[in-house]
């Protein structure tokens, strides 16, 4: 028997039952904090578009039909149940990178969740690869 995904002692469908004040109440202080002082005009803005989202779709949230991916570059957001199983395109600085939002991500930010830095690679010394390498004796 497959292990059922809970947050805080309730099932997804639970949550998703719920009002928000008593979803509310389940978060950690920060995002409860958070989420109590009142959604900003660019989260709001996002919610609107993944409620459209997912109404295109037949409001069934991603299952039997491609929803449409929603692009947002509110990265202080916090993962609602209303979310599951939508794919979101966040801005990571550089680019939109895909997101499909699983019930494990309830409670986090969806910054946390697309990195916005790139590991470092340099190249190799020599012929035009930069100033500082005219000194590196070529073999």
């Amino acid at each position: 028997m497959p292990r059922v995904f809970t947050y805080r002692g309730h099932t997804v469908d639970e949550i998703r039952s719920m009002s928000m004040d008593e979803f509310i109440k389940l978060l950690p202080s920060r995002q409860r904090r958070s989420l109590t002082k009142g959604l900003t005009n660019e989260q709001r803005t996002l919610l609107e578009h993944i409620r459209a989202a997912k109404k295109q779709n037949g409001g069934n949230g991603g299952k039997g039909g491609v929803a449409s991916p929603v692009k947002t570059q509110c990265r202080d957001m916090i993962i609602i149940p209303e979310m599951i199983g939508l794919t979101l395109h966040l801005h990571s600085g550089k680019e939109f990178t895909p997101l499909e939002i699983r019930p494990e991500m309830i409670g986090h930010y969806i910054g946390e969740l697309v990195i916005t830095n790139q590991k470092v690679v340099h190249g190799t010394p020599g012929i035009g690869a930069s100033r500082s390498s005219m000194y590196v004796p070529l073999k």
